[in-house]
C-alpha cells in the first residue's frame, strides 16, 4: 500500500460510511467520505482520492454522474469500486463501461473489499 493512500467513500448510509471508516483507517488509509453527487464531486476534484468506492444509488442522482465530472476535472481516482445492491450483468456493465475496475456486490463481504482495494492501490 502507497504511504498515505486516501479512499474515498461515497454512501449515503452513516452506518456503513463509519464502518468501512474504522475499517479503512485502521488498515492505514487516509478516508474522506460523501453522502451525496455534489458532496462527492466536490470532494473528488479537492482531495483527489486514490481510489473511490462507489455507491450507485444515491439521493441526489446515480454515483456514475460522479465518474463523468471527475474525468471532466480531470481528477478520477486511480481506481474506483462500484458497490450495487444490483446483481445483474447490465448493471455490471453499466458500472464497468463508466470506469469502475470492478462492480462490488451489496452487502460487500469485508474481507473481499479490503482486498480489492489493496489489489487496486498496489
Amino acid at each position: 500500500m502507497p504511504p498515505s493512500a486516501r479512499i474515498l467513500i461515497v454512501e449515503d448510509s452513516p452506518l456503513v460510511v463509519d464502518a468501512f471508516r474504522i475499517l479503512f483507517t485502521e488498515a492505514g488509509y487516509e478516508v474522506d467520505a460523501a453522502a451525496t453527487v455534489a458532496e462527492a464531486i466536490e470532494r473528488g476534484t479537492t482531495k483527489r482520492p486514490d481510489l473511490m468506492l462507489l455507491d450507485i444509488s444515491l439521493p441526489d442522482g446515480s454515483g456514475l454522474e460522479i465518474m463523468t465530472a471527475l474525468r471532466e476535472h480531470g481528477s478520477l481516482p486511480r481506481a474506483t469500486l462500484a458497490m450495487t445492491g444490483h446483481n445483474d450483468s447490465k448493471s455490471r456493465r453499466i458500472c464497468l463501461d463508466a470506469g469502475c475496475v470492478d462492480v462490488l456486490i451489496k452487502p460487500v463481504p469485508i474481507g473481499e473489499l479490503l482486498r480489492q482495494i489493496e489489489r487496486h492501490l498496489a
